[in-house]
């Protein structure tokens, strides 16, 4: 397990270096308020690895009170991300979906099929204890060009 974790953060490292030295940033940094220490999307090779994003409004960085419309923001904002890219939901392969409240499943589908088309990505889906900021919800992807 280590081995793996220190291939990772050398992978990371390396095309954090690259992005830096070619003078590109990472994809969707205006999705990220000052203070936070990630990327929203890195970009190795021709996978576009997105982090897990919140349905926040990318301007106010509120969440909305509606919880469609979170869900909506979420993946706006996984959209975002891969039009940075010069991606589109099309390339996206796998989808990870937190849930705060899993009975909130079916209302999350019924908004994910207006963003992804057969062949669906492989997803996983899962409720978690409890999510930052108060977010109903965060999605994370990997992208494939």
């Amino acid at each position: 397990m280590e081995n793996l974790i220190g291939c990772l953060l050398a992978v990371s490292l390396l095309v954090s270096a690259a992005s830096t030295k070619s003078g590109r940033a990472p994809v969707g940094t205006e999705l990220v308020r000052a203070s936070t220490l990630y990327s929203p999307g890195l970009l190795a090779g021709g996978t576009l690895y997105i982090s897990g994003l919140q349905g926040t409004d990318p301007e106010t960085h509120a969440l909305p009170s509606d919880f469609g419309q979170e869900v909506r923001n979420c993946l706006d904002n996984v959209g975002h991300v891969l039009k940075d890219a010069h991606m589109n939901y099309s390339d996206v392969v796998s989808v990870q979906i937190y849930l705060a409240d899993m009975s909130q499943f079916d209302q999350v589908n019924s908004i994910y099929k207006s963003y992804f088309t057969s062949p669906y990505p492989a997803r996983t889906t899962v409720q978690v204890a409890r999510l930052s900021l108060g977010a109903r919800i965060e999605v994370a992807a990997i992208a494939n060009k």
